[in-house]
């Protein structure tokens, strides 16, 4: 019954209200409502009425068409466009090598390349720039799902409190409390929305597609994290070959650089495997909870309960998923001469859109 909606709870949104659009169904619902005193199970009765009548699920909207951006090589081409100045550069880069960049293969590069081509560190620059706006505007979008789940189960907890209100099988102040967690799940949506909103609009200006295209349309996911980091000896050869071409001062910069950025690159890679455990925890106590509520050895609660901090896990690790990329693309910007302004903040991404997750 109740776990049917639990198991699709990440893709499938909580109706519970909806039950009541036509007449029929919601005479019964009203006779059932008023009967949950006098019922032996009292709510779980309720619900299992529902279950048995739950409408379809809503057929979510389309992701609205205009510029596609699904891969790093998509969105690196299409800033070069808007930077016409590069396209000297880009003819003496050669397109080998214009590929590499623009798959973010930077490693496979000449790192002497930078001293040789006229150009190439604003190549590099303006590459980088776009990647991390379009990894922020994809981590941010694809976390929205798994907060408007949070607020689903927020609501369904706050719907079945005030029916329990009503038939007086609960106290103002217990409801009080449920509505307390489903007003703090509505205000993380809107910072989520708000948030993705914002990040889209970052990219569409990194892009210098500002008035030019109003949405963008990105893949459904992150790219996968490998699931090792490339060995540290690989870097910093790396590292070797560029600084024996940089004179003293911007050498010792580049090092100093290359150290905080290959410091964040493991960290993000650290933080990627420890969310994934947590989700797996999460996921193995969602499934154990809902098996107790079948056997009445835990409540309703629980399962709403354990179904939000599942989102909540799910959302942790795609902002590690994004936090990764991003350092594995400062990492590489360094090592090919660049100063970023600053690295990623782990946890945060360097932007607004994470800090909706608290």
């Amino acid at each position: 019954m109740w776990q049917v909606i639990v198991f699709g709870f990440l893709s499938i949104p909580l109706t519970l209200s909806a039950q009541t659009s036509s007449s029929g169904a919601a005479q019964t619902w009203r006779n059932a409502n008023d009967a949950v005193g006098s019922l032996k199970r009292g709510h779980a009765d309720v619900l299992k009425w529902e279950q048995a009548n739950v409408p379809p699920p809503a057929v979510q909207d389309t992701v609205a068409e205009g510029l596609k951006l699904l891969t790093i090589e998509d969105v690196t081409r299409q800033a070069w466009r808007n930077h016409r100045d590069l396209a000297g550069s880009l003819a003496r880069l050669g397109a080998a090598n214009v590929a590499l960049i623009a798959a973010g293969r930077w490693t496979e590069i000449d790192s002497g390349l930078q001293r040789r081509v006229d150009g190439m560190d604003e190549v590099l620059s303006v590459a980088v720039q776009a990647r991390k706006a379009w990894l922020q505007a994809l981590a941010a979008r694809q976390a929205l799902a798994q907060y408007r789940s949070i607020l689903d189960a927020a609501e369904a907890a706050s719907e079945l409190g005030q029916r329990m209100v009503n038939v007086g099988n609960w106290s103002a102040l217990q409801q009080a409390r449920v509505q307390l967690v489903q007003s703090s799940a509505q205000m993380n949506l809107t910072r989520a929305q708000h948030a993705a909103t914002q990040a889209q609009a970052r990219l569409i200006k990194t892009l210098g597609l500002t008035g030019q295209v109003a949405s963008v349309t990105l893949p459904e996911s992150l790219p996968e994290v490998p699931p090792q980091i490339v060995p540290l000896d690989a870097w910093q050869n790396k590292a070797l070959a560029l600084q024996a071409q940089l004179p003293g001062a911007e050498g010792l910069r580049n090092q100093a650089n290359i150290t905080m950025a290959l410091a964040a690159y493991q960290a993000s890679h650290a933080l990627v495997k420890g969310s994934r455990d947590a989700l797996k925890t999460r996921a193995f106590i969602n499934e154990e909870t809902v098996l107790h509520y079948n056997g009445m050895l835990s409540s309703v609660w629980d399962v709403l309960d354990a179904a939000r901090s599942q989102s909540q896990a799910l959302i942790d690790a795609i902002g590690a998923q994004r936090d990764f990329w991003i350092a594995e693309a400062d990492l590489q910007w360094v090592l090919q001469g660049g100063e970023p302004d600053s690295l990623v903040s782990l946890g945060g991404g360097g932007e607004a859109a994470a800090s909706a997750a608290h």
